[in-house]
């Protein structure tokens, strides 16, 4: 019965955390991780990242622009793109979930994200301290991905 129960939360575990969020040693550690600091040593300039929905089942993908000037991050734009309806998902998107309150409200937060979450990381330089908003965890994954992406395309300066 314990190794059930055990095995049960070693799965529990499993689903929730993002594949993104494993570095495998190859990809580049996000801003402020534990292993190295991965802003400092970038060239000034503009950077794009795209990434995916890990939801497999859904056509999401989000895109940034990252812009970097002396060392600090400057501005970004974060956008997520419904592929399924050739759609942004934008402050009106809930209009498909009419009469499902629940997913109104999900889209409400996740809209919210969508436009904090690049101020929240110009302020504090580090995505692992920014909060997900409740609710909006959905955008902040997408965020955080396509963040990841545009810093691994960037070319590293030699220190």
């Amino acid at each position: 019965m314990k190794k059930v129960a055990i095995l049960s939360k070693l799965i529990v575990l499993c689903l929730i955390i993002p594949a993104f969020a494993i570095n495998s040693g190859n990809e580049i550690p996000l801003i402020g991780s534990n292993y190295q600091d991965t802003l400092r040593n970038y060239p000034d300039g503009t950077f794009s990242g795209h990434s995916r929905s890990h939801y497999t089942d859904e056509p999401y993908w989000g895109s940034v622009f990252v812009t970097i000037k002396n060392d600090l991050i400057k501005s970004i734009v974060f956008t997520i793109r419904d592929s399924a309806l050739n759609e942004p998902f934008d402050s009106i998107y809930e209009k498909h979930f009419q009469g499902n309150d629940l997913y109104i409200q999900q889209c409400r937060n996740d809209w919210k994200g969508v436009q904090t979450y690049p101020g929240k990381l110009i302020r504090s330089q580090d995505i692992n301290k920014i909060d997900a908003i409740t609710g909006a965890t959905w955008s902040f994954n997408i965020f955080r991905a396509s963040l990841e992406d545009a810093l691994k395309k960037a070319k590293r300066v030699p220190k």
